[in-house]
Parts: structure tokens; C-alpha cells; sequence
């Protein structure tokens, strides 16, 4: 029986609910703390950055995936880089995709205070120039799309050949602050509502959007 409106499950996500959900994920790095720090000097753009239940989730998914190749669309100050990364396989290697050089740079640094640098590869380019270069063949593990919002669709027409069977592809921002929910959306919410919605009617995979964070739209590919 489908679900109505009126049967939404969904708990209210006070401050004490989210303290209490974040108490039962697996607590930040000190590394992480001091990323989430520097990012939030940034000011206003601060809020790009995942949050910290959202990272957990990348990294338990990354594990569960075997992903031994990740490709990342936004890199930003690399909070989610050094989460799926964390995540990866023995030999595995995530490229991570972003134009500024600028955030980029933080997140190089803590990258390297983890660890973990060894297992990221940056390139600094239009995101779609880069995907367009890389091989063909079905190999990639998981994706994670989290740049603009209008270049999304693109972005998963490149990638969704390149997933292996079983693969994971992931979209940040699917709700878009409940935008995307509203049939006048416009701007950034009408691109991720029709973003969906193609999704949605991909015959090559299976979806869900998820209420985690800002929306968390989950494939995997048949």
C-alpha cells in the first residue's frame, strides 16, 4: 500500500533530536574538527560543507561498495573527500573534481594531515572536461555529485556509464532546502526538482531520495 502525506513517519528534528543523532555516529577526527573550523572562517560559504552524519554515512557506504575507484564532483574544502576516501579499499583512489584553487588548497592540507593524500587525485577543471577524458569502461564504485546544480544531469550522463553493475551513485542537495519539492520551483530548486525526476525515470538504476542533511539522493546501477 503507497504511503499518503498524512502517514509521514518522520521524527521533527529538534536541536536535541540532531545532538542525540550525532551522538550516535561515529564521533569527528581531530582533523575533521579543525577542517570544519577553517571552512567556517569562510563566512557564507561555510554551508557548502557536509555535514558530519552525512560524512559518516560516505564512509560506511564507500566500505560496504568494496569502492576501490571513487569519482567526486565538488570537492570544496574536501570535508567529503576525506570521508569517502577514508572509506576506500586497500589501493583505492577517489578524483575529485572542483575549480578553485583556492578552497581546494584547505582542503589539500587536511587531506594531508590525515593521512590520506596519497589516495586522492585533484584536478582542477571544469568538472565535465575532466569526466569526458576518463575511460570508458564501466569501472567506478561509487560517484558523489556535489558542485552546481544545473550541471548535475550532465554530470550523471557522464558518470552513469562509467558505474559498474551494483555501483553507488550519489547527488548532494536533492531536496534543495524543500525547493525542489515545490512545481514552481525555479533557479537552483527547478534544476535539482527535473535532476530528480530524470533520475527518477533512469531505467538503469534504482533510486531513492533520502532526508539526510539537505537531501541525499541514492542510486545504484543495475
Amino acid at each position: 500500500m503507497n504511503r499518503q502525506p498524512e502517514d509521514v513517519k518522520t521524527v521533527p528534528l529538534t536541536p536535541e533530536v540532531y545532538a542525540y543523532l550525532l551522538a550516535q555516529a561515529e564521533p569527528q577526527t581531530e582533523v575533521q574538527r579543525r577542517l570544519v573550523e577553517r571552512t567556517r572562517a569562510l563566512g557564507d560559504r561555510a554551508v557548502m560543507q557536509i555535514p558530519h552524519e552525512q560524512g559518516v554515512f560516505l564512509t560506511l557506504l564507500a566500505k560496504l561498495a568494496g569502492a576501490r575507484r571513487i569519482v567526486e564532483v565538488g570537492t570544496f574544502t574536501g570535508y567529503s573527500t576525506l570521508a569517502l576516501a577514508a572509506g576506500l579499499l586497500p589501493g583505492g583512489r577517489i578524483l575529485t573534481c572542483d575549480v578553485s584553487a583556492e578552497w581546494t588548497a584547505i582542503a589539500q592540507e587536511a587531506w594531508k594531515e590525515a593521512g590520506l593524500a596519497d589516495r586522492i587525485e585533484l584536478v582542477l577543471a571544469p568538472a565535465l572536461d575532466t569526466l569526458r577524458a576518463l575511460p570508458a569502461e564501466p569501472v567506478v564504485d561509487l560517484v558523489f555529485l556535489d558542485a552546481n546544480k544545473d550541471g548535475y544531469r550532465d554530470y550523471w550522463e557522464e558518470l552513469v556509464p562509467r558505474v559498474r553493475p551494483g555501483g553507488l551513485l550519489l547527488a548532494d542537495n536533492a531536496l534543495f532546502g524543500g525547493a525542489a519539492a515545490d512545481p514552481g520551483a525555479r533557479g537552483n530548486g527547478l534544476a535539482v526538482r527535473e535532476f530528480n525526476a530524470h533520475v527518477r525515470a533512469d531505467g538503469r538504476v534504482e533510486s531513492l531520495l533520502l532526508p539526510i542533511a539537505d537531501g541525499l539522493l541514492f542510486a545504484r546501477k543495475l
